[in-house]
């Protein structure tokens, strides 16, 4: 298992804000001498950012909109003149009380605050970041058209959005005991036990493990060398193991430091092998009591299912107690006559009927109901299929 190298870094959104407010005078002089599409500029005014970063901006005010289509209204926008890069803000106008200088709750825009606008560049507005009121209404409500007024006020309030990134900070590393100890069984540092597989006494029989490791994964393992069986590992002799290949024993102890199943091998038949090892895997798990292995192996048994395996893995989920697996088996056999003709045309498929003949009579009993019920297509078993040797797995 390779080094999982991770780091982490933090986007953070900031806010700023700032009001403009904008007097209006002479309002009877201006809805003359500024007709519709014709506006005035008001003073700029900076917005001032958390990262240092200023905006300036200013408000654009049209007596009689700024489109055709908005003649007869009263339209303010912002507008942006300055900014280090593209933004964006939201932007809401307030009409003040003349006698109280507080926003008139109707003509208050509380609703265009939340709605977010993109300004990509100086000197261009959003033709929806402001805000438009019929003339006749704004000059009703105010009286601008009566002795001794013409004036009124209005508030723009403009929100930056500022998006910094904060320095990257190494993440916490995943955990890396499976590691360490992948390395403790590679390098048999501190190793107090050994074994014997398969009757192998070369190299490939021989491994050297950790007494500790081996008996807190295993209740087998427990028994071997701290129960009552530990005479042979007491005595420094190697602990034999019979019927198991070497192989599958160094995958057990790999499992039991790492956690971890065999690589994918990246060999033609290795779908085959690796169906094979997961088989022999699974016993190797049944027998040392490997609960989380036997799983993994059966989920991958479950997934490969075929016509070359199905006898053999229906005989050994049988004998392991893997329920799932044996109905992953049942599944495939009786999911068409074909299926069903191809595995019983296999050796395997004689020895699993005289070996486990319960496993035959269940599967008759299977078929039959699946034959009867209205619901199902009925299965109609081939003429008898030509026996064919099988690859024996492993």
């Amino acid at each position: 298992m390779g080094d999982n190298n991770e780091s982490a870094s933090t986007i953070v959104v900031t806010t700023t804000s700032a009001s403009h407010v904008l007097d209006i005078k002479g309002y009877p002089k201006l809805i003359k001498l500024l007709p519709n599409g014709k506006g005035v500029a008001s003073l700029p005014f900076a917005v001032q950012g958390r990262a240092c970063t200023t905006s300036s901006w200013h408000v654009e005010f049209f007596p009689d909109g700024d489109l055709p289509a908005r003649a007869g209204f009263v339209s303010l926008f912002a507008v942006l003149d300055r900014a280090d890069s593209a933004l964006k803000a939201t932007v809401g106008f307030d009409l003040l009380d003349p006698a109280t200088g507080d926003p008139v709750p109707r003509y208050a825009s509380s609703a265009a605050r939340d709605v977010v606008h993109d300004f990509t560049r100086p000197g261009a507005y959003s033709p929806h970041a402001g805000s438009s009121i019929r003339r006749e209404e704004l000059e009703r409500v105010f009286r601008l058209l009566e002795a001794g007024g013409g004036s009124f006020s209005v508030r723009c309030n403009v929100t930056v959005f500022e998006f910094s990134g904060a320095a990257a900070a190494p993440a916490v590393p995943p955990p890396d005991l499976p590691r360490h100890l992948g390395g403790l069984l590679e390098t048999r540092e501190g190793a107090d036990v050994s074994f014997l597989v398969g009757g192998a006494e070369d190299t490939t029989g021989c491994f050297s493990a950790h007494r500790c490791v081996l008996a807190a994964r295993s209740p087998v393992f427990r028994a071997e060398l701290y129960g009552g069986m530990a005479e042979s590992a007491a005595d420094g002799r190697c602990v034999r193991v019979d019927d198991m290949r070497p192989e599958v024993f160094g995958h057990l102890l790999r499992f039991a430091y790492t956690d971890s199943l065999p690589e994918p091998s990246d060999q033609e038949d290795a779908d085959d092998h690796a169906i094979a090892m997961a088989q022999h895997l699974m016993e190797a798990a049944d027998r040392y009591g490997m609960e989380r292995l036997k799983l993994a192996c059966e989920d991958t048994l479950c997934r490969h299912v075929g016509a070359g395996t199905g006898a053999t893995t229906l005989a050994l989920a049988e004998q392991h107690g893997c329920h799932r697996l044996k109905e992953a088996c049942f599944e495939f056999l009786l999911k068409s006559p074909d299926a069903l003709c191809s595995v019983m045309a296999t050796d395997d498929f004689d020895h699993l009927s005289r070996s486990c003949p319960s496993l035959l009579k269940e599967l008759i009993c299977k078929l039959a109901a699946r034959c009867s019920d209205p619901t199902e297509k009925p299965a109609e078993i081939s003429p008898p299929c030509k026996r064919r040797k099988t690859k024996k797995s492993g």
